[in-house]
This record gives structure tokens, sequence and C-alpha cells, in this order.
């Protein structure tokens, strides 16, 4: 073989895979196209529950100028509350009574002595908390009844209200189920988009579970919780 040959022979072999990785170049850019085809949809799943766990703050207020006296009447109205839950079926063991909170208001800077009637205020706070939720919602609407006892159940001055809080705990029992019907409405969503663009739906590429929120229903039924989560699903398009 010439010289001649032979440079020609080196030609035509750098032309042909020139050539090939030119095809396999552009089929690589056709495939990635291809894949490329996606839609993404977002799921959304809700479902209403009933809080599974209460708990009730029941605070009252005691004034005197007597500090043996203030205790005896803190004493004598914890035990009539006590009494109160016990015989409302409330266990022992979900009532828990904190120690009082006795502010000197003599010594408070803020008043004179002649403003003070009674130097001695106490905060106190007997709660319940239990998974009876029922129970507490039937004595809360009885705890009127204390009043005829001479204690009068009151709000904390910092914060709105003595509302028992109700809370749901069982998310894991349900995160399964409400994760599936996310994801079932991504698919029909997308089945949706994919019948529209003449296209079919493929495999799921990716798919992101958001957070799960529980949130009170209403505010005239805070023990009825709504559970929601959106999942974001990529899924592929096949023509």
């Amino acid at each position: 073989m010439t010289k001649e040959h032979s440079t020609l022979l080196a030609a035509a072999i750098v032309a042909i895979g020139i050539a090939t990785a030119g095809c396999a170049l552009r089929s690589g850019i056709i495939a990635f196209k291809t894949l490329d085809r996606e839609v993404t949809a977002k799921g959304l799943a809700e479902k209403e529950v009933v809080a599974d766990k209460a708990t009730w703050p029941l605070r009252f207020k005691l004034l005197s100028n007597d500090p043996t006296e203030l205790y005896n009447r803190i004493e004598a109205a914890t035990k009539t509350i006590v009494a109160f839950l016990r015989q409302g079926g409330i266990a022992e063991s979900e009532i828990s009574v904190a120690a009082p909170t006795i502010v000197d208001q003599q010594a408070n800077m803020s008043y004179s002595t002649e403003e003070v009637r009674y130097r001695y205020k106490a905060n106190c706070t007997v709660t319940v908390v239990t998974r009876d939720v029922e129970r507490v919602r039937t004595l809360v609407g009885r705890q009127a009844e204390l009043m005829r006892q001479g204690i009068a159940i009151v709000g904390n001055e910092y914060e709105e209200g003595n509302a028992v809080t109700y809370e749901f705990t069982a998310l894991n029992d349900i995160k399964p189920e409400m994760i599936s019907s996310a994801l079932q409405a991504a698919r029909t969503t997308a089945e949706r988009f994919a019948a529209d663009s003449n296209s079919r739906l493929g495999k799921i590429r990716t798919a992101q579970q958001g957070q799960f929120s529980i949130e009170t229903r209403d505010q005239t039924t805070p023990w009825l919780k709504q559970v929601r989560v959106v999942s974001t699903v990529v899924f592929y398009l096949d023509d």
C-alpha cells in the first residue's frame, strides 16, 4: 500500500467515525428530548378526624388579706374541683394540681396602700389531660355547677379564654391511606392533561410528599380536625 493510499484510508476512517458519532449524538438528543416530555401534577388528600386528646386547664383566683385563710380556701376549692372531675368520670391519674402562684399586691410598686383592698392574690390551676374527649366536652358544659359552690373558673390573664386544647395524635395511623389518596388524585389530574395533549401517561419520574397539616375545622367545633397533605408527582409522557 502506497503512502497516498494509507492517507486516504485514514481519512476515510476518521470521516466514518465522525459520521457515526454524529448519528449517535443525534440519537442521544432525540432520546433525551423524548424522556424530557413530562407533566407535573399535585394531588390533595383531606380527611376529617375527631381529636383523641384533650387538655383542660381549670383556673381560679382567690383574694385575701390573711395568708392562712387564703391557704385554707385554696385547699378547699381545689378539693371541690377535683371531686367534681372525679364524679364526672375523670380518672385521678388524669388530674394534676399546680402549685398556686401567690402575688403580694401591696409589695407591687404599681399599687399604693390605699388602692389595695386585698393584699394577697392566688392564681390556681387544676389541669385535666385525657384521651376521653367526649367526657371532657360534657364536663365543660357543666362547669357552671362549680359557681354554685363558690368557685369561678376564669381565663388566664395573658391568654385568650379558658378553652380546652384538643389534639389529634394518631396521624401515623392514617398517613398511608392519605398518601395513597394524594398520589391517586395527582395521577387523575395528570391523566386528564395527557389525554388533552394526545399523549399517554407514563411512569412516575419523581414524587414529593408535602407536609401534613392538622387544623381545627372551625371555632365552634374545636374537637374536629382537618388533616391535609399535598403530594407533587412528575410523570413521563409517552406518545
